[in-house]
């Protein structure tokens, strides 16, 4: 189960990806994140947590991360990994920035409509909160 939201920022995507990089202030731009941290840089292979405003604490994993143009964050979930991606591209001079949340295994059906359809509506707010803090 995948949903997806794209957002265009009027902005360079060394200052977007700036904003991604700065863990401990996720919070500042989505309304979704309590609080969030790393353990270290921000690299593939960090660690991490995330608390959202709703829902429980949960360990996190940056599998991959592309300066200046993606990185992608796992959390395990009960027989399913909740993946979120984050994607930046150039387009008519503006930032491009894509946010997906992927459910995979055999309990995604259930996640993906238990978790994810509150995702999906989270969606568009946390991009324009990114898009605000940006722009600034």
């Amino acid at each position: 189960m995948k949903f997806e939201e794209c957002v265009a920022i009027k902005a360079p995507i060394a200052k977007v990806f700036a904003m991604y990089a700065d863990v401990g202030s996720w919070k500042l731009w989505d309304p979704d994140v309590q609080s969030s941290t790393i353990e270290g840089p921000f690299v593939s292979g960090a660690l991490g947590n995330l608390q959202p405003t709703k829902g429980p604490k949960a360990k996190i994993v940056f599998k991959e991360v592309v300066p200046n143009s993606s990185f992608t964050v796992e959390s395990k979930l009960p027989l399913c990994v909740m993946r979120f991606e984050h994607e930046l591209s150039e387009v008519d001079g503006q930032t491009l920035a894509v946010h997906r949340v992927i459910f995979e295994g055999v309990l995604s059906p259930v996640f993906g409509r238990l978790i994810g359809s509150q995702i999906k509506k989270c969606l568009p707010h946390t991009l324009g909160g990114l898009k605000r803090a940006v722009e600034m």
